[in-house]
Protein backbone atom coordinates (compact mmCIF):
# COMPACT_ATOMS: atom_id res chain seq x y z
CA UNK A 1 0.00 0.00 0.00
CA UNK A 2 1.25 4.19 -0.73
CA UNK A 3 0.78 4.64 3.09
CA UNK A 4 3.85 1.16 3.70
CA UNK A 5 6.21 2.55 1.35
CA UNK A 6 9.69 3.87 2.16
CA UNK A 7 13.00 4.06 1.40
CA UNK A 8 15.57 1.24 1.19
CA UNK A 9 17.81 0.40 3.91
CA UNK A 10 20.95 2.28 3.77
CA UNK A 11 19.87 4.24 0.80
CA UNK A 12 19.08 7.65 2.67
CA UNK A 13 21.72 9.68 5.02
CA UNK A 14 21.14 11.79 7.70
CA UNK A 15 22.30 15.29 6.80
CA UNK A 16 26.01 16.25 8.47
CA UNK A 17 25.75 19.02 11.12
CA UNK A 18 28.79 21.24 10.42
CA UNK A 19 29.94 24.23 12.91
CA UNK A 20 28.94 22.46 16.20
CA UNK A 21 32.18 22.24 17.70
CA UNK A 22 35.68 20.82 16.59
CA UNK A 23 35.12 17.49 18.60
CA UNK A 24 32.50 16.50 15.98
CA UNK A 25 35.53 16.99 12.97
CA UNK A 26 33.55 19.79 11.12
CA UNK A 27 34.05 22.36 13.80
CA UNK A 28 35.38 26.54 13.22
CA UNK A 29 35.06 26.86 9.74
CA UNK A 30 32.56 24.07 9.04
CA UNK A 31 33.86 22.62 5.77
CA UNK A 32 33.83 26.07 3.84
CA UNK A 33 37.83 26.52 4.37
CA UNK A 34 39.92 29.90 5.47
CA UNK A 35 38.66 33.04 3.37
CA UNK A 36 37.37 34.28 0.58
CA UNK A 37 33.58 34.57 -1.26
CA UNK A 38 32.85 30.72 -0.59
CA UNK A 39 33.69 31.33 2.70
CA UNK A 40 31.02 34.43 3.87
CA UNK A 41 26.99 33.98 5.23
CA UNK A 42 24.67 34.75 2.55
CA UNK A 43 27.34 33.47 -0.02
CA UNK A 44 25.15 32.73 -2.50
CA UNK A 45 25.49 34.36 -5.82
CA UNK A 46 22.61 35.94 -8.39
CA UNK A 47 21.84 33.80 -11.25
CA UNK A 48 24.60 34.50 -14.49
CA UNK A 49 27.27 35.96 -12.04
CA UNK A 50 30.30 34.83 -13.60
CA UNK A 51 32.88 36.11 -11.10
CA UNK A 52 33.06 39.76 -11.99
CA UNK A 53 33.61 39.02 -15.70
CA UNK A 54 30.86 40.77 -17.73
CA UNK A 55 28.24 38.53 -17.66
CA UNK A 56 27.05 36.96 -21.41
CA UNK A 57 23.52 38.46 -21.15
CA UNK A 58 25.56 41.54 -21.21
CA UNK A 59 27.89 40.37 -23.99
CA UNK A 60 25.35 39.88 -25.84
CA UNK A 61 24.09 42.11 -29.14
CA UNK A 62 21.77 44.37 -27.94
CA UNK A 63 19.61 44.76 -31.06
CA UNK A 64 17.58 42.36 -33.18
CA UNK A 65 18.83 43.47 -37.13
CA UNK A 66 17.42 45.40 -39.26
CA UNK A 67 13.88 45.43 -41.19
CA UNK A 68 13.40 47.86 -44.39
CA UNK A 69 10.18 50.11 -43.92
CA UNK A 70 8.72 49.64 -47.03
CA UNK A 71 9.53 45.80 -47.68
CA UNK A 72 6.74 44.11 -48.35
CA UNK A 73 5.71 40.50 -47.90
CA UNK A 74 4.47 38.60 -50.03
CA UNK A 75 1.94 35.23 -49.78
CA UNK A 76 3.35 32.50 -52.06
CA UNK A 77 1.42 30.82 -54.11
CA UNK A 78 2.40 27.80 -55.90
CA UNK A 79 1.97 26.05 -59.53
CA UNK A 80 1.38 22.47 -57.31
CA UNK A 81 -1.33 24.20 -55.49
CA UNK A 82 -3.08 25.30 -58.17
CA UNK A 83 -2.55 21.76 -59.76
CA UNK A 84 -4.69 20.34 -56.88
CA UNK A 85 -7.00 22.26 -55.94
CA UNK A 86 -8.24 24.34 -59.53
CA UNK A 87 -9.94 23.72 -62.29
CA UNK A 88 -9.57 25.25 -65.56
CA UNK A 89 -10.71 29.12 -65.54
CA UNK A 90 -10.06 32.25 -64.46
CA UNK A 91 -9.06 33.69 -60.81
CA UNK A 92 -8.21 36.49 -59.05
CA UNK A 93 -6.78 36.99 -55.68
CA UNK A 94 -10.72 37.55 -53.88
CA UNK A 95 -11.65 34.23 -55.90
CA UNK A 96 -8.35 32.30 -54.22
CA UNK A 97 -9.28 33.91 -51.10
CA UNK A 98 -13.00 32.62 -51.03
CA UNK A 99 -11.95 29.09 -52.04
CA UNK A 100 -9.09 29.08 -49.21
CA UNK A 101 -5.97 28.59 -51.30
CA UNK A 102 -4.59 32.54 -50.00
CA UNK A 103 -5.38 33.80 -46.57
CA UNK A 104 -5.93 37.55 -48.17
CA UNK A 105 -4.11 39.46 -45.57
CA UNK A 106 -0.96 40.07 -47.90
CA UNK A 107 -0.33 40.65 -51.68
CA UNK A 108 -0.14 37.01 -53.66
CA UNK A 109 2.84 35.83 -55.71
CA UNK A 110 2.52 33.36 -57.73
CA UNK A 111 6.11 30.80 -57.83
CA UNK A 112 7.16 28.08 -60.01
CA UNK A 113 7.66 24.98 -57.58
CA UNK A 114 5.63 22.23 -59.10
CA UNK A 115 4.47 21.34 -62.53
CA UNK A 116 0.79 22.89 -64.10
CA UNK A 117 -1.32 21.33 -67.32
CA UNK A 118 -4.52 23.36 -66.91
CA UNK A 119 -5.42 26.16 -68.48
CA UNK A 120 -5.78 29.16 -65.99
CA UNK A 121 -5.77 32.75 -66.23
CA UNK A 122 -4.56 34.09 -63.02
CA UNK A 123 -4.61 37.57 -61.63
CA UNK A 124 -1.99 38.05 -59.05
CA UNK A 125 0.32 40.91 -57.28
CA UNK A 126 3.76 39.38 -58.26
CA UNK A 127 4.80 36.15 -60.15
CA UNK A 128 7.90 34.88 -60.82
CA UNK A 129 9.54 33.95 -64.21
CA UNK A 130 9.34 30.48 -64.30
CA UNK A 131 5.54 30.54 -62.69
CA UNK A 132 5.11 32.72 -65.44
CA UNK A 133 6.36 30.65 -68.40
CA UNK A 134 5.09 27.53 -66.99
CA UNK A 135 1.35 29.03 -66.98
CA UNK A 136 1.45 30.38 -70.87
CA UNK A 137 3.15 27.05 -71.57
CA UNK A 138 -0.08 25.35 -70.56
CA UNK A 139 -2.18 27.94 -72.24
CA UNK A 140 -2.88 30.36 -69.77
CA UNK A 141 -1.90 34.19 -68.92
CA UNK A 142 -0.81 35.54 -65.36
CA UNK A 143 -1.83 39.41 -65.38
CA UNK A 144 0.21 41.40 -62.74
CA UNK A 145 -1.97 43.80 -60.66
CA UNK A 146 0.13 46.21 -58.14
CA UNK A 147 -1.55 45.76 -54.24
Amino acid sequence: MLHTLKPNRGSTHSSRRVARGNGSGNGTTGGRGQKGQQSRTGKGRRLGFEGGQTPLIRRQPKLGGFTHPRRVNMEPLNLDILEKRLEAGTYDVAKLKSLRIVSGRSPVKLLGRGTITKKLSLTVNAASKSAKEAVEKAGGSVTIVHA
